[in-house]
């Protein structure tokens, strides 16, 4: 299945406490941001993701991040998640993903582990974790490899996400750079600036 991500940028919320998801769910969404990504090992990321989609409707696309399991897929998707990521590549994910009708993100790192991530139907491909090779390797990956959609996750910041874009990215996930200390009663104000910093530095 085929996946739009809007704005380029898919906020990924993983939290200890579930009673600050909202507010931060709604600070990202006025500050720009159109791609969520609730994991599955944050509090209430279930209830979280069917209000989020309730109140945010079609504007707003609504994912679930670190599925593991086939149980997983069946009730992300069950609280309207749109698509599934996953920190690793599992065929029997993806063919779930497949039947229920949502979009899967599988987590791969090296050529081969992108190659078969893509084969078993990923609609695109998480680079994870993409800080360890950089823009750098992204670019060396995308030679070969041009026709796989690749969304580089882990360590991208305002300060850097120009430079993914440049070496191919077509989206990126942004999880601790992005939500700081939100999640555990933070400054929303800060988040929302850092939201707006970071929507701004994506190429157009």
């Amino acid at each position: 299945m085929r996946l739009a991500l809007a704005g380029g940028v898919v906020a990924i919320l993983r939290g200890r406490r579930a009673e600050h998801l909202d507010a931060v769910l709604g600070v990202l969404v006025e500050a720009g941001i159109r791609s969520l990504e609730i994991t599955l090992n944050t509090p209430g990321a279930l209830a979280a993701i069917r209000r989020a989609g309730e109140t945010f409707g079609p504007d707003v696309t609504v994912g679930a991040g670190t599925v593991r399991t086939v149980d997983d897929v069946d009730a992300a998707v069950g609280a309207g998640a749109a698509y599934l990521v996953s920190p690793h590549t599992d065929p029997a994910l993806a063919a779930r993903v497949r039947q229920l009708g949502a979009a899967y993100l599988p987590g791969a790192f090296t050529p081969t582990e992108i190659v078969a991530a893509w084969a078993a139907g990923a609609a695109a491909v998480k680079l994870f974790p993409a800080r360890l090779g950089g823009p750098r390797y992204l670019r060396d990956i995308r030679e070969p490899l041009p026709d796989i959609p690749i969304v580089p996750t882990g360590g991208v910041s305002a300060q850097n996400v120009a430079d993914w874009f440049a070496a191919g990215a077509v989206a990126v996930g942004v999880g601790g750079t992005l939500i700081g200390d939100a999640l555990d009663g933070g400054d929303l104000s800060a988040l929302a600036a850092r939201a707006r910093d970071l929507t701004k530095a994506v190429p157009a």
